[in-house]
């Protein structure tokens, strides 16, 4: 069955392309690009590419060659996926150099029939293994990466662990080296957790098709179940009824170029050539709903799966969750607690540029504008979780005794993983608010932006105790803030109605010759003991004695509510329509 090609995936230099360009064309708009001109600096396409372009597999035997990395078995389709193999570099590499050596092999075409094996080097997580060899940086279009920041100081499951093993580098982050050679395939899937992702090309050259997402119900069986696996395969139109209506995008990428492949866009990729490339996968606030969509579908699978088991188990949702975790990598408890750490550090950067001086003010404003979107992205997410049955009362409390360690707000800011997650995360916000101002004055110029610009790192215990005071001292004090706030009431005219903002700003203009105490004023926790049935524990002093925790979605969304107002009374009395510009 013959493929319908719609167009090519666009082509854009980066000496071209501003940032604010790439987020509202591509981002927001989530659509593919293919990017050049951001890897001729990289080591590895020095190191790792003969001068005649083809790969230096001598160099990876020499010197990562004892790494044990899973190979894909192209010929060999395993369930969903081609069969993995685990091996070592070394051999990895003897067994591609003694296929090329066979020049008899036609391995042109994959779908040939021959019984030669193509092996293809898969998620390989090269930076956590080898973290000192600096084979490339990030491109600044895809800094704004909360997963792998994420990933660098916590495990996505359990309490951080400081002896990371081989075992733990495995499933640490999402970063990958891919290697294989002419012939070598993926076969047709969506991206983990329905991520963003990015491919460059060090040496040789791939051809991908790509389907947009609002196709990707033709690629399902007739039970809904199971997607195409190749697209050149023999596909059953009786199976597969949808298939013939698909119209494709088509893309050569070659070596040097850098391909951006959004939320849920199918793809499927061969190796023209012999082939190295580097691969994320990253998630931030712009494609964050995709991962709880895709995590809600998952979960209502896996609890049909098992619904004739409900009745005999004593923990039917929890059981639910586990298996949610094991098929799609996370499930909804990991996600909160993951959005709930990322507030934080977005409340602790918001702290740092108020505290630089002494109030939030114009220009603070302006370099909180990607915060300030960060909040408003995760609070439509947690506002969607809160009617999920794990966030119910009684699931809540009891998550609420076994998670402690993650829910408790103390605990988490005060361990180190988390002072590494908010230095990293803080310095990426500035990055990025400085990147949409070159933006905006036409600086496309990518080596004006540097980490050594910005001068002490946000994010720094300074920061934390000042939000945990911010969290602590007025811990009742504006219980006016207490009830839920709908995301379509955050304009100026709805604040000042749902929320008495008259009030709240004379107390800021009251507050203001009190150094900090305005930021600490609206960033307090606003309190949700009355659903669990007790008071707050309220002493006063560095924030001893108070209850911390967050223990659902609804209290998130409640905190953020708290900042949000906050931003948005201050732009107010500042002339400005900060929340507007970030699409509030």
């Amino acid at each position: 069955m013959a493929l319908k090609i719609g167009g090519q995936v666009k082509r854009l230099n980066a000496s071209e392309l501003a940032y604010q360009e790439f987020v509202e064309k591509h981002l927001k708009l989530n659509e593919p690009v293919v990017i050049t001109g951001l890897m001729h600096e990289w080591r590895s396409c020095k190191d790792w590419v003969w001068e005649n372009g083809e790969p230096n597999l001598d160099f990876f035997s020499t010197h990562f060659g004892k790494s044990r990395v899973q190979v894909a078995d192209c010929g060999q389709r395993e369930f969903t996926d081609q069969k993995r193999i685990e091996m070592s570099v070394s051999e990895f590499i003897s067994q591609w150099k003694g296929l090329s050596d066979e020049s008899s092999c036609n391995i042109n075409n994959v779908h040939d029939g021959t019984d030669r094996d193509l092996l293809y080097l898969k998620d390989w997580h090269f930076v956590k293994e080898y973290p000192e060899y600096v084979a490339y940086t990030t491109p600044l279009f895809f800094l704004d990466d909360w997963l792998n920041i994420y990933l660098d100081s916590y495990k996505m499951h359990g309490v951080p662990d400081e002896n990371n093993d081989v075992q733990g580098i495995n499933c640490s982050d999402y970063r990958f080296v891919y290697m294989g050679s002419k012939g070598t395939w993926t076969p047709l899937h969506a991206d983990v957790f329905r991520s963003y992702s990015w491919s460059a090309n060090v040496c040789g050259k791939k051809l991908w098709y790509l389907l947009s997402p609002s196709q990707s119900h033709l690629l399902l069986d007739r039970n809904m179940k199971y997607s195409v696996y190749d697209i050149f395969g023999d596909i059953s139109e009786k199976q597969f009824p949808g298939f013939k209506k698909t119209i494709w995008l088509e893309c050569t990428q070659s070596p040097n170029e850098v391909i951006f492949v959004p939320s849920g866009w199918y793809h499927q990729v061969k190796n023209l050539e012999d082939t190295i490339s580097i691969n994320h996968n990253w998630f931030n606030a712009y494609n964050l709903s995709w991962v709880w969509d895709l995590l809600v579908r998952d979960y209502i699978d896996t609890k049909q799966y098992i619904e004739d088991i409900r009745d005999i188990s004593d923990d039917f949702e929890g059981l639910c969750q586990r298996n949610l975790a094991v098929n799609t990598g996370m499930n909804f408890l990991d996600f909160f607690i993951f959005i709930m750490r990322i507030t934080l550090v977005n409340l602790t950067h918001m702290c740092s540029l108020a505290q630089k001086t002494r109030k939030l003010d114009r220009e603070s404003l302006k370099r909180s504008k990607q915060t300030v979107f960060n909040l408003i992205s995760i609070r439509r997410v947690a506002a969607n979780m809160e009617s999920a049955e794990l966030f119910d009362r009684k699931n809540r409390e009891k998550n609420s005794l076994e998670n402690e360690w993650f829910l408790d707000f103390r605990k988490v800011s005060r361990h180190p993983w988390f002072l590494k997650l908010s230095m990293s995360l803080c310095r990426t916000n500035e990055m990025v608010d400085r990147f949409l101002k070159s933006s905006s004055d036409d600086c496309a110029d990518c080596k004006s932006l540097d980490f050594s610009e910005l001068g002490r790192g946000s994010g720094e215990p300074l920061d934390l105790d000042f939000l945990e005071s911010a969290l602590a001292i007025h811990a009742l004090e504006y219980n006016f803030l207490e009830r839920e706030i709908e995301a379509d009431t955050l304009d100026h005219g709805s604040l000042e109605r749902e929320t008495g903002a008259d009030t709240l700003r004379c107390s800021f203009k009251e507050r203001e010759s009190n150094d900090d105490t305005l930021v600490r004023s609206i960033l307090e926790r606003v309190s949700e003991a009355d659903s669990l049935g007790s008071e707050p524990n309220c002493n006063g002093g560095n924030g001893q004695g108070h209850n911390y925790s967050i223990m659902g979605p609804g209290d998130l969304v409640r905190v953020i509510d708290c900042c949000l107002q906050w931003v948005g009374i201050v732009a107010k009395d500042c002339n400005m329509s900060l929340l507007s510009q970030v699409d509030c």
